[in-house]
């Protein structure tokens, strides 16, 4: 008798097995996209209600898509390494280790081998990563923040070795170039005239748009059809399958002829690969700075924290990168009225999310959504103007509330962080 891998099933992936006696009614991504729909509806809704118009403007969609790009790859490099069972809090070393390799590769050979250089640093990290887990079993967690303490000294001492003598400074590249933007010319003036009409609930969904259709980079297209691939390659191919069921019990993998070892480093070469893409978003999208040390800024561990709520599924993550964005570009745009905005927003999203957690029947989930909701409408009617001390750092805090509150039962990998040895039962 022999014994095959379903191609959508790894073994233990209870949460792609649909349940005896109950069937989806909606495929997943529907789910997305209501949600989508839902956000739109309270961002032209807060929009209207506080006559703060950035909320919904074109402006603020290109900068959230240009700041969640770095979040994006960094997320789908996670995800990579966490299907395969193997933590990576290492991002952030390979987004650096990305930021140093983009400029370099720019600098001396363009953009696009500025891209190239930087995916080959991030899977650098990755392989030492593989190397160090995989390999000699070494406690995950401990070589992540090796990564990360090696990607900030390793990048360190090569901008003082090679940059220093161009730009005279250390910690800082010479001006590099950036990637061409392209624009849906016909589109993007019609949903401009949309936008600047001032109708409501079109002009906001125009606006929001535009956003996206205009200046567009080539990596921003890569970025957000890496998604899908994803998608494709871990859910819909034999590889794939057997590289999830390394995560989910390395030993039945095992027992079925799959090599775990070989899909763990292919995994992690692929999620420092990606990870350092995203550390090249920093550097070669336009309105970007050059190298900067310390650029990254704790990007990879938001991206990791966009995975987590996405529940280690790639249209999940998608939307966890867009509301850290959404929010970093709208403090960029317009500051403190707009965060304030913002704030009524979450209100109104929030009183959304504890209407489903009530049907859903989760009552702690609805009363904690309902408090914070009401605290967060107190913040609003008391202030006129936030303080600017606060300003940089209230989207994320609303952001992270949002994502709390809307928490689903997240369910990671089974193995995920276990050591594994070849040969060895568990």
């Amino acid at each position: 008798m022999s014994t095959t891998l379903d191609a959508t099933n790894p073994p233990g992936d209870t949460a792609t097995m649909p349940s005896r006696g109950r069937r989806r009614r909606f495929p997943g991504w529907s789910v997305g996209v209501l949600w989508a729909l839902v956000a739109i509806a309270v961002l032209s809704t807060a929009s209207y209600l506080t006559d703060v118009s950035e909320l919904t403007s074109s402006n603020t969609a290109q900068n959230a898509l240009r700041l969640a790009l770095p979040i994006l790859l960094a997320a789908i490099g996670g995800l990579w390494a966490e299907r395969s069972g193997v933590i990576n809090i290492g991002l952030e070393g390979m987004m650096i280790l990305g930021t140093w390799g983009a400029a370099w590769g720019a600098y001396y050979a363009g953009p696009w081998a500025g891209l190239l250089a930087a995916a080959v640093f991030g899977a650098l990290g990755g392989a030492l990563h593989a190397l160090a887990t995989v390999t000699f079993g070494v406690n995950q967690i401990v070589s992540g923040v090796a990564i990360n303490l090696l990607g900030l000294g390793v990048t360190k001492y090569l901008a003082h070795l090679v940059f220093q003598p161009l730009s005279g400074n250390p910690k800082q590249s010479p001006p590099v170039p950036k990637f061409d933007t392209y624009t849906a010319t016909g589109l993007s003036n019609w949903l401009g005239d949309l936008e600047n009409a001032q109708r409501v609930g079109i002009s906001d969904v125009a606006g929001l748009l535009r956003g996206l259709v205009t200046a567009v980079s080539p990596l921003a297209m890569i970025a957000i059809l890496l998604v899908p691939v994803s998608y494709l390659v871990l859910w819909r191919t034999r590889f794939g399958l057997r590289l999830r069921s390394c995560g989910e019990s390395p030993v039945a993998a095992e027992s079925l002829g799959v090599n775990v070892y070989l899909h763990r480093y292919a995994a992690l070469l692929a999620s420092g690969a990606f990870a350092g893409m995203g550390g090249a978003a920093l550097v070669l999208l336009p309105g970007g700075a050059d190298y900067l040390e310390d650029q990254v800024n704790g990007r990879g561990f938001i991206g990791l924290a966009a995975m987590i709520f996405g529940n280690w599924r790639p249209g999940g993550l998608l939307g966890g990168a867009a509301l850290f964005g959404y929010s970093d570009g709208l403090q960029l745009s317009s500051g403190g009225e707009s965060i304030l905005a913002l704030l009524y927003g979450a209100v109104l999203l929030l009183g959304v999310i504890v209407i489903v957690q009530l049907i859903r029947r989760r009552w702690i989930a609805a009363a904690v959504g309902l408090g914070v909701a009401l605290l967060l409408y107190y913040v609003y009617w008391s202030f006129d103007e936030l303080p600017d001390d606060l300003t940089p750092y209230t989207a994320h805090f609303v952001t992270l509330i949002v994502l709390g509150v809307a928490s689903q039962r997240l369910r990671p990998p089974k193995s995920i962080g276990a050591n594994y040895q070849r040969g060895v039962g568990g």
